[in-house]
């Protein structure tokens, strides 16, 4: 009896501590600190995060970790980036962001706002060729300028119109839309929050750095299971916004140093569990510059995609949203039903709220490709709001789904 009862404590005790959250907060921590400023490009970020999450595959006890080498054209800010209103000097990353495709810029500039009551778009061209408001920066909430897009791209990358740029109006916090451009517009783009409604002048001194054939990698680790004729595969991108201007960073704890602790701590658990099938766990780099390193792979596969059993994408899963939200693949749907059947049993979320498969993240490449696949991202709870943003931080980093996300998939590669 003493001797049974001993085996069920290990047993609880493997169950319980199967997912490592020390860990996770550790791995999440230091990718989300001032070391690698934001995971970018132009200050190499980005490849020594990568460097980091090579050592950390292998300390997990990974089998096999190696690099995916591709290159990239990215445009980027490590440089000056100053903007003052009526001599008001604004902060970058709280005040105002630069769109990714923007040159830079130096001078001062006119301002001229849109009337959005009485809104005539002739009229405005004809302002703007006047000489009164030659070289002016134009100023407009977004959300109106996205009501009338034509007009704006003529504005904002029309040669033939005579503004410099634009300002587009924005509430807090502030994101960056975008991460990053593989080409640049004419006219930069700005977005800025509480911006003054009757400001004269804009002066503006933004640094661009648009790097050619950028060389980054995609980590990928594999820990070995019994059978090696199909696989499983994690993946999650490192990789984030990077610098804008030489003192801001965007830490990106939540995006997605998050994702990138999660399939670490379970390679980690994999090492120690040995798994019925291989399983791979890919960390990506080039997402937030639409996908580059997930669509290289899919494009040059290191596994077959014909052998992968599942593909289950985690991005942004840290937070605390009962609701877990996934996208899925239409080659995913069995597994989908699973996940909804495990979920049911065990009530790690409250429920799977299912979106629209869009290209929003590195699943979406391999889903193309007809590979069944799901995307999981805890979003809408009090970190979300974060993403892309400067507020995105370890000190406001949120943890309360990583463990019935660890949970909820180890159970799937156990029982699809």
């Amino acid at each position: 009896m003493k001797k049974l009862l001993v085996i069920l404590l290990s047993v609880l005790a493997v169950h319980v501590g199967a997912q490592d959250l020390k860990h996770y907060k550790k791995v999440v921590k230091e990718l989300s600190s001032a070391k690698y400023q934001g995971r970018g490009y132009a200050l190499h970020g980005a490849n020594k995060a990568g460097a980091y999450l090579e050592k950390e595959f292998l300390r997990a006890g990974a089998d096999e970790v190696v690099r995916q080498p591709f290159t990239l054209n990215v445009n980027t800010f490590p440089g000056k980036m100053e903007m003052k209103v009526d001599g008001r000097r604004m902060q970058p990353g709280v005040d105002f962001t630069v769109r990714e495709f923007s040159p830079g810029i130096e001078g001062t500039f006119k301002l001229y706002y849109i009337d959005t009551l009485n809104y005539n778009s002739e009229k405005i061209f004809a302002d703007l060729a006047s000489p009164e408001y030659q070289g002016a920066f134009v100023v407009c909430d977004f959300w109106f300028s996205y009501k009338h897009g034509a007009d704006f791209r003529r504005l904002q990358d029309d040669k033939k119109y005579s503004n410099s740029g634009i300002i587009f109006t924005w509430n807090e916090p502030l994101k960056f839309y975008k991460a990053y451009a593989d080409r640049l517009i004419n006219k930069p783009v700005l977005w800025a929050t509480n911006f003054p409604s009757n400001a004269d002048v804009v002066s503006l001194n933004i640094e661009n750095l648009y790097l050619e054939k950028y060389e980054c990698f995609n980590v990928i680790a594999k820990v070995e299971g019994a059978r090696h004729d199909s696989c499983f595969v994690f993946t999650a991108h490192y990789d984030h916004l990077g610098n804008l201007g030489r003192k801001v960073y965007y830490a990106g704890a939540h995006d997605n140093a998050s994702g990138t602790a999660a399939i670490v701590t379970l390679a980690a658990y994999y090492a120690q569990n040995r798994p019925e099938y291989d399983i791979y766990f890919i960390a990506f780099s080039g997402e937030d510059a639409y996908l580059r390193g997930s669509e290289w792979f899919a494009a040059n596969p290191t596994v077959e995609l014909g052998k992968i059993r599942y593909l289950l994408n985690l991005d942004m899963i840290g937070d605390n949203n009962p609701v877990q939200y996934c996208e899925v693949s239409n080659q995913g749907e069995r597994g989908y039903k699973l996940f909804e059947k495990i979920n049911a049993q065990n009530s790690y979320f409250k429920k799977l709220n299912r979106g629209k498969l869009v290209g929003n993240s590195d699943h979406y490449p391999f889903a193309q490709r007809c590979v069944p696949c799901i995307f999981l991202e805890n979003e809408g709870g009090d970190a979300f709001k974060y993403y892309h943003t400067t507020l995105d931080t370890w000190e406001r980093a949120l943890f309360d789904s990583y463990e019935p996300l660890f949970k909820m998939v180890t159970d799937f590669v156990e029982q699809y």
